[in-house]
């Protein structure tokens, strides 16, 4: 199949109050091809994204689209009209509608003025039946996995015949099951003719599905080039404008003195009968798969879910959670997993983010916050985490997703936290702002506070942690030393069903 120009972006610029979100910036798309988007988060992609499907208007540049010149007056219906599909990282859709209802939502089948409901489900069966896709059409789609939902996008896409599917951090809740599954899709498109723009922090998923990189950094275009695995770390070079020497930069401490002790830990089918600790002068990592019950500890050890059962120690004094204030009080802190919807309050600005936690240090007596200290917490948090951004009264929202996690840290911080745990610290954010995240781990580590560290990447856990954890259908399966840890005996810890450690 002869390649065909799609999509073509020449000197395209969008500024905001204060900022220059793109600045020049040019991207090519041909049908049958997957073009993967680089850069490190703040780079623009997701703005210049939002340029071609309508949703900003440019201030400058061209757009052309199979060959037409694209007008100021461009908007998301004569985007859609045009073909072009955006899959958001958050989802959009109806939860309580039924996978039919959402892929037909606003252009629903009308029959003698009632609602066509048989036509619509035929035709959704037959666009998920094209894709290889086995989802009931009268489904709701609350009661379906993430992954079930992301496929009932792109199904949505392919309705109103998209030609081009922007595809933006596509993998970041799935299983490596599920990632192999959209895989097979977007190779079933891409032979099909659809151009797609693939937007992922995942360098590794990379070499499965991706012919060309265009990489920006600062809102600016930097190169494009046929994808090569072998020019990885160049690639990297150009996305943060420096080669990245270390990628998990492991610092070595001494073992200081117990600083926390979970014991006998139950709560709920996924928390059963867990003990560990943790020592200064270490980052103890929690591996194991999806469902695997690390995410449900770390929300009971924080107080989030009750506890059946269980104590917990810090420097070897019991500490009574019932809540997340006990857990503050007591020194002990949570990173959570979905920073945006449990661990920021994204239309309050920085310095109300990093303050609200606090207050309690930061009121005098009469219940008056103390403005000049509050100034003062927030302003250290930004320059000790290296934030980018233009003030501290931005809202959090506005922030890049790794701006954001070191918003999250900079709260906890700020009130000279025991025990830091920290939930998918990474997911979705760039490499270069992930080597930040690591040398923070470091910093509180040399620091003697305990970090308790679950991710699910599987080189992070090994490249970071001094000792991983091991769990499996909510039990402890195996211990490991970074010494002595390799994937192949996680793995075996991490699908030991049967065989599961007696604490």
């Amino acid at each position: 199949m002869e390649r065909q120009q799609i999509v073509k972006m020449r000197g395209i610029m969008k500024s905001f109050p204060g900022v220059k979100a793109l600045d020049d910036v040019k991207l090519d798309l041909y049908s049958g091809e997957v073009l993967a988007l680089l850069g490190e988060n703040g780079a623009g992609k997701s703005t210049l994204m939002k340029v071609l499907s309508g949703v900003y208007m440019r201030d400058s540049g061209e757009v052309e689209i199979f060959g037409r010149k694209i007008e100021q007056d461009w908007n998301t219906t004569k985007a859609q009209e045009a073909g072009v599909a955006i899959i958001h990282q958050e989802l959009n859709m109806c939860r309580h509608m039924s996978v039919a209802e959402n892929i037909f939502l606003g252009r629903e089948i009308i029959k003698n003025g009632q609602l066509d409901n048989k036509a619509m489900n035929e035709e959704t069966a037959g666009i998920l039946a094209q894709l290889g896709m086995d989802i009931d059409p009268r489904t709701v789609v609350g009661d379906l996995q993430v992954s079930k939902q992301q496929m009932v996008e792109i199904a949505k896409a392919l309705s109103k015949d998209a030609k081009i599917l922007i595809m933006d951090e596509p993998t970041s809740a799935l299983t490596s099951k599920e990632i192999d599954e959209l895989f097979a899709i977007i190779r079933k498109l891409r032979q099909e003719g659809k151009g797609i723009i693939y937007i992922s922090h995942r360098l590794e998923e990379l070499k499965h599905i991706v012919d060309r990189v265009t990489i920006m950094r600062d809102g600016r275009y930097i190169t494009e080039m046929e994808f090569d695995e072998s020019r990885m770390d160049e690639i990297i070079a150009h996305m943060v404008g420096r080669e990245i020497k270390e990628k998990f930069p492991r610092v070595f401490c001494e073992k200081g003195e117990k600083i926390l002790e979970v014991k006998h830990l139950n709560a709920g089918r996924l928390v059963r009968d867990i003990s560990f600790d943790v020592y200064a002068g270490e980052i103890v990592g929690v591996a194991g798969l999806m469902g695997a019950g690390r995410t449900e500890t770390t929300r009971a050890i924080f107080g989030v879910d009750p506890k059946e059962s269980g104590e917990v120690f810090i420097d070897g004094k019991k500490v009574s959670i019932h809540s997340p204030v006990d857990s503050i009080k007591a020194g002990l802190v949570l990173v959570p997993e979905d920073r945006k919807k449990d661990g920021l309050c994204t239309r309050l600005s920085i310095r109300d983010n990093i303050s609200l936690p606090n207050l309690d240090i930061l009121c005098n007596r009469w219940g008056t916050v103390n403005k000049k200290a509050e100034g003062e917490m927030s302003k250290k948090a930004v320059e000790n985490l290296k934030i980018k951004l233009p003030n501290t009264e931005v809202d959090a929202g506005s922030l890049s997703g790794g701006n954001q996690q070191k918003v999250v840290v900079g709260k906890w911080l700020a009130r000279n936290s025991r025990v830091v745990i920290f939930d998918e610290p990474t997911r979705g954010i760039d490499v270069a702002a992930k080597v930040e995240i690591y040398n923070l781990m470091n910093n509180l580590k040399q620091q003697g506070i305990g970090v308790l560290f679950v991710s699910s990447e599987m080189p992070e856990v090994m490249g970071m942690s001094d000792r991983i954890i091991v769990m499996c259908d909510g039990k402890i399966t195996g211990e490991l030393f970074h010494d002595n840890a390799t994937q192949d005996r996680i793995l075996t810890f991490a699908t030991r069903f049967e065989n599961k450690l007696e604490q």
